[in-house]
């Protein structure tokens, strides 16, 4: 018997296929299943959606989403509808696929609907079964049909993990963009910044441009012999001459985008590079409200004013040391007084490696979000071994309690961050305080 749509039917629908197949996110290493074959044969019996539009593949270590929803608010300016994949989400796994167009001024946003992802289940859930796909495979080739359907111009792709033999790699685009290399995922992509770059390095097509963010010693070398073998043209970002025109709009537009991170400067270059290759003007005013035109959130977003609280996705310790510049510098400039943290991460960080560049004026609630994969607040404290700190084992809790300790303060600044899912569980605690 066909059971009818309904939002009781939809949730419970979702929540069976969370535990049949977890997310990387849920489960860590047991969920990563890498190789191509899966999510091709997936595409074939879906009739090879992502032959339907033009794509852009981006990789990194970090940025990669901070990137995408500039390029995709940029190409919508331009009077494209673009089709937009990210990950991972905050609250709902919709949000990973959007589509976004720009009309008379005006953005429109789009997150996958509900009807859609429950009429394509419904319809391969057979398939997936057969297929035993991961639930990122799942999530990537029903983008990959919604865009088709919804006819979308451009595609803004983001890889999940890795780049090679990510689920998304799939894809012939008309430019790859690789933002940086830093060290994460080690234990699924290899010890070293070589072997890291070697993984992101497999998103080059032949012929096909590649942009890269950040140029290194280390990895340009493996960079630039992918490239020669694939006879595609490669650009370093950060060597570029974009001309003086260029540099004084990155000037201008920086201080005023929404995306506030200091870390957007390295990300805005690799952005206006990217357009350059794709034969695009940047236009600024649309990158600059590149959050509120694609509704992207997590990256140094204010929750609240009162107090000012930032939360931030950022989870490595080549992406969070430019958190924690940032918020020493505003400490320094005498804006605020005191620094409140709200701090988790995952085992599979290396902790110890973030834990030595937090912020030494702050105090610090640790705390576990409701995931497996969360690293125990008493643990973290532990391996901290800082006074000015306390453990909190509930996100909720450490929320509430940092919330008190500013109420005591000057003029104090809280920042939430260390793991997306310890935002995930924060966001909602502002949502009547913004």
């Amino acid at each position: 018997m066909k059971i009818p749509f309904s939002d009781e039917a939809y949730d419970a629908m979702l929540a069976e296929l969370f535990v049949r197949f977890p997310s990387f996110g849920a489960k860590g290493q047991s969920a990563y299943k890498p190789g191509l074959d899966r999510v091709r044969t997936m595409l074939g019996r879906t009739g090879n959606p992502q032959t339907a539009f033009t794509c852009i593949h981006v990789a990194g270590t970090n940025g990669k989403g901070s990137t995408c929803n500039m390029l995709a608010a940029n190409i919508a300016a331009s009077g494209l509808k673009v089709g937009l994949y990210t990950s991972p989400h905050i609250l709902d796994f919709r949000e990973r696929m959007r589509t976004i167009t720009i009309a008379d001024g005006k953005s429109s946003v789009r997150e996958v609907p509900r009807g859609f992802v429950w009429d394509f289940i419904r319809k391969y859930r057979d398939d997936m079964d057969e297929l035993d796909l991961s639930f990122f495979e799942i999530t990537t080739v029903m983008a990959f049909s919604w865009f088709a359907q919804e006819k979308v111009g451009v595609a803004v792709i983001e890889t999940g993990l890795g780049g090679r033999l990510d689920a998304t790699n799939v894809i012939t685009p008309s430019l790859s963009v690789i933002t940086n290399i830093g060290y994460d995922h080690m234990d699924l992509l290899g010890p070293t910044l070589k072997d890291i770059a070697g993984e992101k390095a497999g998103i080059i097509k032949p012929g096909v441009p590649v942009v890269i963010g950040e140029s290194s010693p280390e990895t340009d070398g493996v960079f630039s012999s992918r490239a020669e073998a694939c006879g595609s043209d490669i650009f370093f970002a950060d060597r570029m001459n974009v001309g003086d025109e260029i540099l004084a709009g990155m000037s201008e537009a920086l201080p005023l985008m929404d995306l506030r991170g200091i870390y957007q400067e390295k990300n805005l270059r690799t952005v206006c590079c990217a357009l350059l290759v794709a034969g695009m003007q940047p236009d600024f005013d649309a990158i600059r409200r590149a959050a509120s035109i694609c509704d992207f959130h997590g990256r140094w977003e204010k929750l609240s004013d009162s107090p000012c609280t930032i939360c931030d996705i950022g989870h490595n310790e080549h992406g969070l040391k430019y958190n924690f510049r940032q918020l020493e510098s505003l400490l320094d400039s005498g804006k605020y007084s005191d620094l409140v943290m709200v701090y988790g991460s995952v085992r599979d960080k290396d902790v110890d490696a973030v834990l030595k560049i937090l912020p030494r004026r702050s105090y610090i609630y640790f705390t576990a979000a409701a995931n497996h994969r969360a690293m125990p607040s008493d643990q973290l404290y532990a391996r901290a071994g800082r006074k000015d700190s306390e453990a909190v084992p509930d996100v909720k809790d450490a929320v509430r309690a940092a919330l008190d300790r500013c109420s005591s303060l000057a003029r104090p600044l809280l920042y939430i961050g260390g793991s997306t899912y310890v935002v995930s569980e924060a966001v909602p605690l502002f949502k009547d305080k913004k």
